[in-house]
């Protein structure tokens, strides 16, 4: 059916079946008489299937117990048949009441504020109607009762407007074409669009074409009305207790003003409000603020073992399922002292949030109040939370990272999006920017040209920086965050017994129902967001296959599988989902308060209690060591606004570079990484730094990759097992590949992952293959061998995706590095199809070789382009092939291009594959050079720049190898006295073996014995 015929036969006034669109899909089900699907009558599809299988609406539909044809039957029958044999809801019985009350003609509609809003005329007879219900039952004075009906005016005006907005501006733009406007100019003609949709006629126009709209609006009035209504009640019942509690015992007298809806909304539109009095503010909580007597009582707990902490906590009044908080000013510190005492506090309150699994802790939850850090949202103590679904089974570091400081999110968190990555910890959001992905605005808003379009939005700075823009961020004061920190953590351990014991002030606070956070909410704003698309809006079981998005988001995680309809169904009521729990249970209860029995793992009460009976000086480093990392990354992260000052390498005398010190040196290095291994399940893994979408940096869990994952940790503990004859290093290695086998089976049974992970020599697939190679004779280890042809059949999954364009091309996570793993892998094994493959990425790359723009470096440029080519068209020993020329061409164009220091992307690099491919005399008469600098990563560091000098003197480069000896001398010096620093933000140990601690070890065990150990950063064997 087509737009013009819906235009041409609108309806004047509701059918009596308007609504029966409106049911979703569990709603039909529960109505008596569903129809079978064989006697289901035609008509005009808009069931989502119509357009394709939709994966997760598939799996709700098999949750359900339903097949495609019932389903297909439901989404058929005529809405006047629905209709029969269902109740009227009573969304649908509000709606008909305000087009029922809504004017018959609007001479000139008032067309007042911005964005979405400008629509909120259209939509005065929704409003009106519950403003009127809600005044009905207010028994505040006049002259208050007044200040809430203004606010709820506003508040509901505008969120009916968002929500409807889409669908208008559609109507609008049909309205245009049709002629059917009148004015003299854009505003004038969306004031008449307004008009006539704001009339009883042209509202039951709107609600027939989308009933699932009506439902929207008419369920968010009633239930915004039904929350107002609650809160006043809830005042006029508790002001004596705001005044003792709250004020102190002074009234704050009368009401004066009302903020509504701050935050998400949740339970039937119920959400946080500012109360403003005339002499004070208080915040109304519409849930349980039990969990905010648990933090008082703790911090208080916290204070008598600390002199002179003195945390403050925002006081509070408690009722039966509701709260109020003291409202707490935002105000600067004064002084350095003060800033030095607001982050004392705040590393305290870091410790003790640690060890009570405290989560959630964003920069919205918390004020600085001059020299105070107070949280203001406590809803998320005792929260263990879910398993986390995994590809390859449990990982030990991502297990340690969950339950580590990080998971409070006090510490720099990172929000990532395709604009970059902001971050929304309560350390970070010191300056205004914007949110890392596109949102939803609105161009020529109020005019006939109304349009939305997707861009960046701003984020404002918030209320949790004790110092304004342009003084001395956190990181200057990152001493007395330690200092609290430690100062909180030996407290928690030196009284321990006092939480621990069976009547201990743990036990005292079991009871208390926190909040559990089941998926983020940007999700859940997401879903709810894109699924007001007007062509959602025709029928309930289209928008319900948006929200079964939540089934693909659950593969192969059972305890999130079992939300989803409870989900579902706080999404349709317009809310953010939300779960509770009791900390001495296993148990979740919904937003209606069904209980979900045994959802968790076990009780969160048990898990902090195993918790704080572990915490020791081990513990306490290696969550020093998450501090470190995060604030390192977060000043890397920082847009510079002046030149960041990096610690230079101090000279050090050269010592002799013999192999037994180098070997020494390697082994501080393998034994550092023994101590950081997590181990856990027959595994161990690293949290290590890494880079993310970008050039930003992450602490994370190590992946399996080469360059930043266990794969090349592995390689240099076999490497070193293998030199050093310690059995140690190669148990530690066999332990970090054991997911391996799971998870290459899991990439081939699923081509889309494979191709997430990418075929490329360094960050990708390839990389896993090369580690396959060297591994399997390195440990000896059959099973890993029998690993290869899985590994070979993912890469060939992803490489088959990939575009043939830029970054995609290159060595480090393109076509160049997958055709080098592949030519390896031929080589060493023989394996026909190996060879097949390697000629088929051969032609590929070479087609998009000679148009490649990109840098000239090695990792990613054309210099690896260039290398990989040239590689396989000599393997045959013959310079002539098609793939050499090119690939010889475009090394010598990188070489004159080549830019400055660094293997990855500098000038080393495009040496070293001049050398390697080209032969020692690609360089002339010069040897390489080497700047001196304190990151000795194979990345962009010291040892990484060596390489190439390494292998001139392997091929007998006059002078080469004196030089190198003399190199290597004052980098074995810098390790001896300073230690093995990282490519990392603030050399902060990672590691990796390109930026991190295995690529340090790797590269001086390739100095001590070059004959035993291949250059890695060839891909050699």
């Amino acid at each position: 059916m087509t737009e013009r015929v819906l235009l041409a036969d609108e309806p004047q006034a509701l059918p009596r079946w308007w609504w029966a669109r409106g049911l979703t899909l569990r709603e039909r089900l529960a109505a008596p008489g569903r129809p079978a699907a064989a006697a289901a009558v035609p008509a005009p599809r808009t069931a989502p299937w119509s357009a394709g299988d939709l994966a997760g609406f598939a799996a709700r539909l098999a949750s359900l117990g339903l097949g495609e044809e019932l389903a297909s039957a439901l989404g058929d029958e005529l809405p006047e048949r629905l209709a029969a044999r269902t109740v009227r809801p009573s969304w649908a019985e509000y709606v008909e009441k305000a087009v029922a009350g809504a004017p018959t003609r609007i001479e000139r509609a008032e067309v007042t504020g911005e964005g979405a809003e400008v629509f909120v005329a259209a939509l005065r007879p929704l409003v009106d109607t519950a403003a009127a219900e809600v005044a009905a039952k207010l028994t505040l004075p006049q002259a208050e009762c007044e200040v809430v009906l203004a606010a709820f005016e506003r508040r509901l005006g505008g969120q009916l407007a968002r929500q409807a907005a889409r669908t208008l501006v559609k109507e609008l733009h049909l309205a245009r074409t049709a002629g059917r406007l009148t004015g003299a100019d854009g505003r004038e003609r969306f004031a008449s669009f307004v008009a006539r949709t704001g009339t009883a006629a042209g509202l039951a126009r709107l609600f027939t074409r989308y009933p699932v709209l009506g439902r929207m609006l008419g369920q968010s009035a009633t239930d915004a009305a039904e929350a107002l209504v609650e809160l006043a009640e809830r005042l006029q019942a508790d002001r004596q207790a705001l005044v003792e509690g709250l004020f102190e015992g002074r009234d704050p007298g009368p009401l004066t003003g009302l903020e509504l809806a701050l935050g998400d909304t949740h339970q039937g539109g119920r959400a946080v409000a500012v109360l403003h009095f005339a002499a004070g503010r208080a915040v109304y909580k519409p849930r349980s603020v039990e969990q905010h007597e648990v933090l008082d009582r703790a911090a208080a707990w916290l204070d008598a073992q600390v002199p002179g902490l003195g945390l403050r906590t925002p006081r509070s009044v408690r009722g039966t399922g509701y709260g109020w908080l003291e409202f707490i000013e935002h105000r600067y510190c004064e002084s350095t002292d003060q800033a030095d005492a607001f982050y004392r506090r705040q590393g305290a309150l870091l410790a003790l949030l640690y060890a009570v699994d405290g989560a959630d802790m964003h920069y919205e939850n918390l004020i600085a109040c001059a020299d105070q850090p107070v949280l203001v949202d406590a809803e998320t103590l005792f929260h263990s939370g879910l398993p986390t679904a995994t590809t390859a089974g449990d990982d030990p570091a991502a297990r340690a990272l969950a339950a580590s400081v990080h998971r409070t999110c006090l510490l720099p968190h990172l929000l990532i999006g395709e604009h970059g990555a902001l971050d929304i910890s309560a350390l970070g959001r010191a300056t205004d920017g914007s949110y890392p992905s596109d949102v939803l605005r609105w161009l020529d808003a109020g005019t006939d040209r109304m349009r939305a379009v997707r861009g960046p939005a701003p984020s404002e700075g918030a209320r949790n920086q004790p110092l304004p823009q342009g003084r001395a961020p956190y990181a200057d004061h990152r001493a007395a965050l330690y200092e609290g920190f430690r100062a909180g953590y030996d407290a928690i351990c030196a009284h321990r017994g006092e939480l621990l014991g069976e009547d201990g002030l743990l036990a005292q606070w079991a009871t208390a129902p926190a909040r559990l956070i089941a998926r983020p909410t940007r999700l859940y704003a997401a879903l709810l967001e894109e699924s007001t698309h007007p062509d959602l809006l025709r029928d309930a079981l289209a928008r319900d296959s948006v929200f079964a998005v939540l089934w693909t988001e659950s593969v192969g995680d059972p305890a999130r599988q079992r939300l989803i309809e409870h989900e579902t169904a706080d999404l349709w009521r317009g809310d953010v989902p939300v779960f509770f729990h009791r900390p001495d249970r296993a148990d979740v209860l919904t937003s209606r308060e069904v209980r979900l029995a045994g959802l968790q793992a076990g009780s969160s009460l048990a898990t902090v209690r195993a918790k704080v009976a572990a915490m020791d000086e081990l513990d306490r480093f290696d969550q020093e060591w998450v501090i470190s990392a995060t604030l390192a990354v977060a000043a890397a992260n920082a847009p510079l606004t002046a030149p960041r000052s990096a610690l230079a390498a101090r000279p050090v005398p050269a010592v002799v570079p013999e192999p037994s010190r180098l070997l020494s040196a390697a082994c501080g290095i393998g034994d550092e990484l023994a101590a950081r291994a997590v181990p856990g399940d027959g595994r161990v893994n690293w949290l290590g730094l890494e880079r993310v979408a970008g050039e930003h940096w992450a602490v994370l869990p190590m992946g399996a990759g080469l360059a930043e994952g266990y794969c090349g940790v592995a390689l240099f503990l076999a490497q070193l097992g293998a030199v050093s004859g310690a059995e140690r290093y190669t148990a530690l290695a066999r332990q970090a590949v054991r997911p391996l086998p799971a998870l290459l089976s899991a990439l081939v049974a699923d081509p889309e992952l494979a191709a997430a992970v990418g075929p490329g020599a360094l960050d990708g697939l390839g990389g896993i293959v090369y580690a396959l190679l060297r591994l399997t004779d390195l440990l000896g280890d059959e099973e890993l061998r029998g690993c290869l042809p899985d590994a070979l059949t993912a890469l060939a999954y992803a490489a088959e995706t990939v575009t043939e364009e830029g970054a995609h091309a290159c060595l480090a996570d393109g076509l160049a590095g997958a055709l080098t793993a592949v030519r390896l892998a031929h080589r060493a094994t023989g394996w026909a199809p190996a060879g097949e493959l390697a000629d088929r990425l051969a032609e590929r790359l070479l087609a998009v070789a000679e148009r490649h723009s990109a840098a000239p470096g090695f990792a990613r440029g054309g210099a690896g382009i260039g290398w990989a080519l040239l590689r396989h068209g000599t393997a045959d020993g013959s310079a002539g092939s098609a793939h050499a020329q090119v690939g010889a061409s475009l090394l010598r164009r990188a070489l004159r291009a080549a830019p400055g220091t660094g293997w990855y992307a500098g000038r080393p690099g495009v040496q070293l594959a001049a050398v390697d491919a080209l032969g020692s005399g690609a360089l002339g008469d010069t040897l390489p050079g080497a700047a001196a600098c304190a990151d000795l990563s194979l990345r962009q560091g010291a040892l990484g720049e060596l390489e190439s000098l390494t292998v001139l003197a392997e091929r007998g480069r006059t002078g080469a190898r004196e030089a190198l000896n003399h190199r290597a001398g004052e980098l074995l010096a810098l390790v001896e006295q300073q230690g093995p620093r990282c490519g990392t933000p603030e050399n902060v140990p990672s590691p990796g073996l390109l930026g991190g601690l295995a690529g340090i070890g790797y590269g001086l065990l390739r100095l001590g014995f070059p004959e035993r150990v291949p250059s890695v950063l060839t891909l050699s064997l």
